[in-house]
């Protein structure tokens, strides 16, 4: 296993211990709990610079990677909801565009040849912005700020998913004219 994805994989380990930090009692748990998310996301950074920079992209690591952040983004926003600090119509959008992606990307994966499509600038982008959005709620920003962050992240979610659905499309018509020669 190399450097990133060894990163990938401590994404992963990085979502029970973000939640055990936010259910725990300790005082400052949210904002300690947004420190573990900021550091998956430090990580999610690093692996995808090393793996470009130093040629190390794998199949595992463009499969896994986004299954990470997938992992995270939906654990960090579940528990912000299950305290309120999130209105239930934000999990409830990027819930169902995530559970599409899923749907969407296994089946690529099983019936189009292991195709995956690789992340998107777009979906870099709303990733960024739940970041944002997140810590600005960890840090206890005006509600208005975090509701306008909030807001920005899940436009910017469903243009990005908008753009992997493009992106299918194209994947599944080469697919079929591959087929018809």
């Amino acid at each position: 296993m190399n450097i990133p994805n060894t990163l990938t994989t401590i994404r992963f380990f990085l979502i029970p211990i973000f939640v055990l930090v936010f259910y725990s009692s300790i005082e400052n748990n949210v904002l300690y709990a947004s420190l573990v998310f900021a550091l998956a996301g430090i990580t999610d950074v690093l692996d995808g610079y090393i793996a470009r920079a130093y040629n190390m992209v794998t199949k595992w690591g463009v499969a896994m990677d986004p299954l990470a952040d997938k992992l995270m983004q939906l654990t960090v926003l579940i528990c912000f909801t299950s305290k309120s600090y999130l209105p239930i119509w934000v999990i409830i959008v990027v819930g169902i565009k995530e559970l599409l992606m899923i749907i969407g990307a296994l089946f690529l994966y099983y019936n189009v040849d292991k195709t995956v499509i690789p992340a998107n600038k777009f979906g870099k982008v709303a990733t960024i912005a739940f970041y944002v959005a997140i810590l600005s709620i960890a840090f206890n920003l005006p509600d208005t700020i975090n509701f306008i962050l909030i807001l920005v992240a899940v436009v910017l979610t469903l243009t990005a998913f908008i753009n992997y659905l493009l992106g299918f499309k194209e994947v599944r018509k080469d697919n079929k004219n591959i087929k018809s020669y």
